[in-house]
């Protein structure tokens, strides 16, 4: 099957899109029934809403960690929301590449999340998405891609699910189920 025949994949970030911050004031919190071993030591899991986990399995693509927490996005998050074990986006070593990217404004994930995709469709979900990174995409990715910029305050919404599920029907049209 080539790339532009599978599904399109969803770039999660967890800080800001599923973990909200920097808002005044508090945030609700949930627990859940399973507290996975470790979770203990990170306060803020229970700001995620154990509902994103069923609203991101219900989108037509594959998901997958874009995220610093790496492998503990599976063991901490994932259980958490009921999301099944993900695939995990490995961040390279930074480079002098890296060091011009960020003087351009380029955002430090966007070079290797392309790579990653290859040409398959996707949606990148980070609250730190810029027009920079859009325009970067646009240039160097064959396929279709949406840049999806989340509130950090607010974390994921029902209008960015909206969007989400928009932007999926459109690639369905375009990519073979």
């Amino acid at each position: 099957m080539t790339g532009s025949a599978q599904r399109p994949i969803l770039f999660l970030d967890v800080d800001g899109p599923l973990i909200p911050f920097g808002a005044t004031g508090q945030y609700p919190t949930y627990q859940t029934a399973f507290e996975p071993p470790g979770s203990d030591a990170h306060p803020l899991l229970t700001r995620i809403d154990p509902q994103h986990g069923l609203r991101l399995t219900a989108l037509s693509c594959d998901l997958v960690w874009a995220t610093t927490w790496m492998a503990d996005a599976n063991e901490l998050i994932a259980p958490r929301i009921s999301l099944p074990q993900l695939p995990v986006v490995i961040w390279p070593e930074p480079s002098a590449t890296d060091d011009q990217d960020e003087r351009r404004g380029l955002h430090w994930k966007t070079r290797t999340l392309v790579g990653w995709a290859a040409e398959r469709p996707f949606i990148w979900v980070d609250d730190e998405i810029t027009d920079i990174d859009r325009t970067w995409v646009s240039t160097h990715h064959r396929g279709q891609a949406l840049l999806h910029r989340v509130d950090a305050r607010r974390g994921l919404m029902d209008v960015d699910y909206i969007a989400l599920s928009a932007w999926l029907r459109t690639a369905r049209n375009v990519v073979a189920p």
